[in-house]
Formats: C-alpha cells, sequence, structure tokens
C-alpha cells in the first residue's frame, strides 16, 4: 500500500489536478483530493463525507431501481430522484383511468403511497482494496479464461467473508482494467413507494427535442419513500412496514446558486471510457454507434405510431421508447462529438508515444507488443461490432427477440419436469406470462420485430447473418412482414390464453418447433457465436489492454489519475460554470434559466412543450413564493461542470456545507464525448434548481407536508 501513495504522490506531482475532472473513490478522498475541494469552497471533512464508523454524507445516497442514483431528503426515509429515473414505475402505477404520468401524483398521507411491483434503493456501507490480494493469484502465463477463473474464484470467498451471513451484498469489481481490484458493502431495501411526481409536461419538459440540450427547462424529479420493519432492517412489502430512519439526509439550501459556487456530486456513474484505446473509438463512431442509432430510430418508430392512437399502448410502451430515445439521441451525439474533436486521433498520438516507451529494452518485453495486438484486435472486429449493434437492437426493442432465453426457457424446463416440479413451478409461471402480456400490443410487436429483420437483414454486411436470417431473406426477398405475421399466428407465444393452456398440456416439442422460439434462438446463438481466430484476438486484446493501461500509469503517457466508472459510487466536484452567452435564454448569465423562458417554449397542446394550465397561472401571478431568487425570477435549472455520466441521473448536487442545491438530470451535447475524454472547456452537468423542484412542490402541487417534512435551510 505505501508503494501506491508513492505512486500516485509522483503521478500528482507530474500533472497538475483538474478540478472538475475526476469520478473519485469516497475512500481516497482526504488523500487525493479534500485540499484542492477546500481551497474551491468545501467546508466538510473527509471523514464527514465518508467514514465507516460514522453516519456521514454517503448513507444519504442511494443507487435507485439498478441504474440511477437518489438521495435522502427527511428523517422518515423520503427519496428525491429524476422523473425520467421513476419514469418506468410511475407508468407501471398508472392506468388509463389514473394516468399519473400525463396528470402527476401526490400522496396526501404515507397510507396513499403507491407500492410498484419490484423496487429497491441500495445504501453503501463500506468498500476496501484487495487488489494485492487478489492479483497474487495469476500469473503471466494463464490465458485469459483461466485468470478470470482464478480471480472469480477468490471473489467468492470475499464476498462470502464480507455479506455477515447474507445481511449485505457484497461486490468485488475490477479497476484500471483489471489492474486494481476493490470490493464494496451494501445493503438493499426492497420496500420503496412512490409518494409524489409532477405531470410529464413538467417532469419531461421539452421531450426529446430539448434532451442533451442547453438552455434546458425541465422540471426532471420524483419523490420515494423507503420504508423498512419496525428495527429499521429491510423487509419485503408489509402494510406494518414503517418509514426508514436514515442515518444521514440532506438538508436542503434555499440560497441558490451564483457563477464558481462550489458544487460536488455524489452518485453511481454507469460507465466511462477514458482509456479506451484509438482503435476501439473510431470502431463505435464509425461502425457500432451508427448502427445503433439506426436500429434504435426503427424499433421507436415501430413503437410510435401505436403510442399515438391509444393512451394505454402509450402508458404500456413508455419506459421502453424514452429509454431507447435517449440512448439514440446520446449515441448520434457521441458520434457527431468524437468526429468533430479528432478524438481518436489524439488517443491514437498518445499511443504512438507509448509504443516507443514500450519498445525501449527495459521495457519491450512486457509491453513492446501492446498496441499491435490491440490495433489487430479492433481491425478484425469493425464489422462485427456493426452487425452485433443492429442485432442488438432488434433484441432490445423486439419483446420476442429474446423470448428463447426467458420465457420459452423456462417452458422448456416445465415440459421437461416431473408432475411435482411442475406443480412447484406453474404459479410462477402464471405470473410471467401476466407480466409479458401486460405491456404488450400485438400489432406493435408484429410490426417492430419485421422492420428489425428486414433493417438486419439489409444492413449487418460483411458479417456473416444469423442463419434463419440468411433463410429467411432469401424466401422473403428481404421483406419479413409475412413471415412474421405467420410467425405470430402460429405460435405458442403471441397469446396469454396459449401459453395458459400449455401450462395444462406441456409438451416440449410444441417449445422448440414454436416459430418465434426457433428465430430468437437461432439469432441469441448467432449473438454470442464467436470465431476461433476472434475468440483469440479478444484473448490476447484483453491482456494488452490491461497492460496497456498499466503502462501507460507507470510511463506517465496518460493524465488520467482516476478509474473509469462502472456503477459504483463516486464524488465530483467543481464549480457553478456558465456556457458562453446564448440568445436562446433569456438569464443574465447563461448558467441559469428561469421560468421565464420555459414560459416562452411554451405550445399549447404540443406533446414536448405543453406545460399545465395551474403552471401557467402561477406564474401570471408571479406567486413564486420563498423560492424565488433574491433577483426575482423563479429559477428552473442551472450549469455545473461536474464531470459526470449516465448512472448519476437523479445525483444530488450539494454546496460546501454538504446542503442540497440541486439534482443532475443531464448532460450538454456539445460535450458528449465526455465518456471518453474530459473536455474542460465545454463539459457540463444540467441540474434541476432545488427551489423549483420546492416550488413545485408547495405551490403547485400543494403539498405542504412534504415541505413540512424536509429540513430547509434560507
Amino acid at each position: 500500500m505505501k508503494k501506491f501513495i508513492v505512486y500516485i504522490a509522483a503521478i500528482l506531482l507530474a500533472f497538475p489536478v483538474k478540478a472538475d475532472e475526476g469520478m473519485w473513490f469516497l475512500m481516497h478522498i482526504k488523500r487525493l483530493n479534500q485540499v484542492d475541494m477546500q481551497k474551491m469552497g468545501l467546508q466538510l471533512t473527509a471523514e464527514e463525507i465518508y467514514s465507516v464508523n460514522n453516519s456521514s454524507l454517503k448513507d444519504a445516497i442511494v443507487q435507485f431501481g439498478g441504474g440511477c442514483t437518489a438521495e435522502i431528503i427527511s428523517s422518515e426515509g423520503l427519496v428525491l430522484t429524476n422523473h425520467h429515473c421513476g419514469y418506468g414505475t410511475i407508468a407501471e402505477l398508472s392506468s388509463p383511468q389514473h394516468n399519473y404520468l400525463k396528470d402527476g401524483y401526490w400522496a396526501a398521507t404515507k397510507k396513499d403511497e403507491l407500492k410498484p411491483k419490484n423496487l429497491s434503493v441500495r445504501f453503501f456501507v463500506r468498500m476496501d482494496d484487495v487488489s494485492k490480494r487478489i492479483l497474487s493469484k495469476v500469473n503471466d502465463k494463464m490465458t485469459e479464461l483461466e485468470r478470470e477463473t482464478a480471480i472469480n474464484k477468490e471473489i467468492a470467498v470475499i464476498e462470502k467473508e464480507n455479506n455477515e451471513g447474507g445481511k449485505y451484498t457484497v461486490s468485488v469489481r475490477s479497476f484500471y482494467q483489471g489492474n486494481e481490484y476493490y470490493y464494496f458493502v451494501y445493503q438493499d431495501y426492497k420496500d420503496v413507494r412512490l409518494v409524489g411526481t409532477p405531470p410529464e409536461t413538467v417532469g419531461k419538459f421539452g421531450g426529446d427535442t430539448d434532451n442533451w440540450e442547453w438552455p434546458r427547462h425541465t422540471g426532471d424529479f420524483a419523490m420515494f419513500r423507503v420504508y423498512a420493519d419496525k428495527n429499521g432492517n429491510p423487509a419485503e412489502y408489509s402494510e406494518n412496514n414503517v418509514p426508514l430512519k436514515p442515518k444521514h439526509y440532506l438538508p436542503i439550501s434555499l440560497k441558490g446558486v451564483q457563477e464558481n459556487d462550489f458544487a460536488m456530486i455524489l452518485g453511481y456513474p454507469g460507465r466511462t471510457n477514458r482509456w479506451m484505446p484509438a482503435g476501439g473509438i473510431e470502431q463505435n463512431v464509425k461502425y457500432a454507434y451508427p448502427a445503433w442509432v439506426e436500429g434504435a430510430k426503427t424499433g421507436m418508430d415501430n413503437m410510435k405510431k401505436y403510442m399515438d392512437k391509444n393512451d394505454e399502448i402509450r402508458l404500456n410502451y413508455a419506459s421502453k421508447y424514452a429509454s431507447t430515445a435517449n440512448y439514440w439521441k446520446n449515441r448520434q451525439g457521441m458520434i457527431d462529438a468524437l468526429s468533430k474533436f479528432g478524438t481518436a486521433q489524439s488517443k491514437a498520438k498518445q499511443e504512438t508515444k507509448f509504443d516507443k516507451w514500450a519498445n525501449k529494452p527495459a521495457n519491450k518485453a512486457k509491453y513492446g507488443n501492446v498496441v499491435a495486438t490491440i490495433n489487430n484486435y479492433y481491425a478484425l472486429t469493425n464489422d462485427k461490432a456493426k452487425h452485433d449493434n443492429y442485432l442488438q437492437q432488434l433484441l432490445r426493442t423486439s419483446s420476442y427477440g429474446a423470448i428463447s432465453r426467458g420465457l420459452g426457457k423456462q417452458f422448456e424446463n416445465y415440459a421437461k419436469a416431473d408432475v411435482a416440479k411442475r406443480k412447484e413451478m406453474e404459479g410462477r409461471l402464471n405470473e410471467m406470462i401476466d407480466g409479458f402480456f401486460d405491456k404488450l400490443h400485438i400489432p406493435a410487436e408484429k410490426d417492430i420485430l419485421a422492420a428489425q429483420l428486414n433493417l438486419y437483414a439489409t444492413k449487418a454486411v460483411n458479417y456473416p447473418l444469423a442463419p434463419i436470417v440468411i433463410d429467411l431473406a432469401k424466401e422473403n426477398n428481404n421483406n419479413f412482414t409475412s413471415y412474421v405475421n405467420n410467425a405470430f399466428d402460429l405460435s405458442l407465444f403471441s397469446s396469454k390464453e396459449r401459453m395458459k393452456a400449455f401450462l395444462m398440456l406441456p409438451n416440449e416439442v410444441l417449445v422448440t418447433n414454436d416459430p418465434l422460439y426457433l428465430l430468437s434462438d437461432n439469432l441469441m446463438i448467432h449473438f454470442n457465436t464467436k470465431s476461433e481466430e476472434i475468440e483469440k484476438a479478444q484473448n490476447d486484446y484483453s491482456a494488452a489492454f490491461r497492460l496497456l493501461v498499466e503502462g501507460l500509469r507507470e510511463s506517465k503517457l496518460a493524465p488520467i489519475q482516476y478509474p473509469d466508472a462502472n456503477s459504483t459510487l463516486r464524488l465530483t466536484y467543481g464549480k457553478v460554470m456558465a456556457l458562453p452567452a446564448d440568445k436562446r435564454n433569456d438569464a443574465k448569465i447563461n448558467n441559469y434559466t428561469t421560468m421565464e423562458g420555459m414560459v416562452k417554449k411554451y405550445k399549447a397542446g404540443d406533446d414536448e412543450f405543453d406545460l399545465p394550465t395551474r403552471l401557467l397561472d402561477l406564474y401570471k401571478q408571479k406567486d413564486f413564493g420563498q423560492y424565488a431568487d433574491k433577483k426575482g425570477y423563479m429559477p428552473v435549472n442551472f450549469l455545473t461542470d461536474n464531470d459526470i455520466t449516465g448512472g448519476n441521473s437523479g445525483s444530488p448536487v450539494l454546496n460546501g456545507k454538504g446542503e442540497l442545491i440541486g439534482l443532475a438530470f443531464d448532460g450538454n451535447i456539445e460535450a458528449m464525448a465526455g465518456d471518453v475524454i474530459f473536455d474542460p472547456k465545454l463539459q457540463r452537468t444540467i441540474n434541476v434548481d432545488i427551489r423549483y423542484v420546492l416550488w413545485l412542490i408547495d405551490k403547485y402541487a400543494g403539498a405542504k407536508h412534504i415541505i413540512d417534512e424536509l429540513t430547509i435551510v434560507k
């Protein structure tokens, strides 16, 4: 460990820290970041941010629903996150008669809080470094598979040692491409209920048009509550459960923000690729992402034409459509930004310098072939990446694309089982069937599948297609509509009644010969199949990439001092920071937006820019209460230069005292390359001003009882 500290110190001397760049481990804050943060305005100690033995800031930060971030903001377990993070849950709880997406919802009492089928939050307990222990189990003579097997065996031991008999969830994660390992201890709470949400016209104001754009005017928030048993322990849903008494919750500041104010964000960033080689960036820009974009758009178009016809269908597909649309725009933005800034070329120059260092006599044996091995792998897999992304979008947007691995496999197992085992499985299978058809519209599914097959068959060229698609394309001249319609007519899986009848008279052949099962099974097998040449290249690449990262750190040729994001808790810090003046923004400084600007965007009846009548009336009356800025305007969103990515959605934006000033919800399209390379001039985080959140709860929704539950600092 001492050697590691000396190494870090050397890095810090070689490269000045960029205060706004980096997603940092909380356990390293005292050593690496505390002094810089305090110079910028932090008034907390490292121990107040992360402590194992005492309550600290980390105890108020949760991973929400496995993908977003949220924060505890009251002594009764009240949770704040983004509207788009709760979107699927809100849609699930909605119906045409009680459309909470459209109308919003505010529970008048705790008894009115709504329990979705499955929603959990994860609290972070502690972490520690186990790099030396794990790496002692491997050697350079191992293949990547042998290495992985040895590491996983030791990981299983570490996880068992730290879970306290199942009380905690323990996860050991790899960092710096397998050069370091840390374990994380979590506690999961599964009884989480919806407390309140603004209507979609507020929570998603601007829709796809404004997504990833600035200036922004979105009230992207929703509120939930964590419940526990009477002793404060995690428990399955019960009417006897009580609101959780958290170890720490966030006070809320009404002071507002000014340019250069300190801003700190804690959350669970999902994935960055700052260490990605030039060849990987080039592959994404020219092969993988264009296919992703086209496949996603094909799925969206075929959902949307049915969603526009019927409110129930719109609710059923709302979450899938929103998720697909979000990444569709993100990937196109990545293509544009990475191309514009020549990111692959910059990385290639760095790798050229590394290759010279690697081929010095002292380094050649270990690092000499690293760059060539990596480049060989990408050259070999470019067309496969394109193919896989077309096929992947089929599997993601069609409910039937992967059915052979879901209900299909369950039905196979059911048919093979004896009578006693079938009786045990039957209840769960009935639930799965009901859940599958609950949000399904067969005409839409037919069109999605046919369109995606057409796209895949005609665009995933220069790499072998799935055999079944080759045959069907020849038979149907690349038009799959007739085939798909016939398959649905004959399939067991296209009807709830047929599937339930199967449970009464199971037959394995009926499953394995089903046309939709056969299609899915063939697609899935093909997607997961690699040639021996690619298998070997991938093995060599994994070892080479690990050595590249190790060598870049050793040679000091890479200025990056932090590991890539991988859905583990991180801290990022920076400042409130404007972008250049923009005539589209009425604000005096282009680091915030106002309700005036939002109302100027208003278009009655428009899917993206409509606003509730009550909100417009309150604006006309200038009824902003205590939530207006001291200059008189009603703030909506603001900018900081924090380093975030997907997964940070819902993360708290905190001032130097650890008080909540906003809620992170987006980035700006100009810096869409941020997952690969950080640009301090362009990178911005778009946040909901907490004053707008409170105004919506209090003045717009009239949920004063929620305001009374909070600790508000004026």
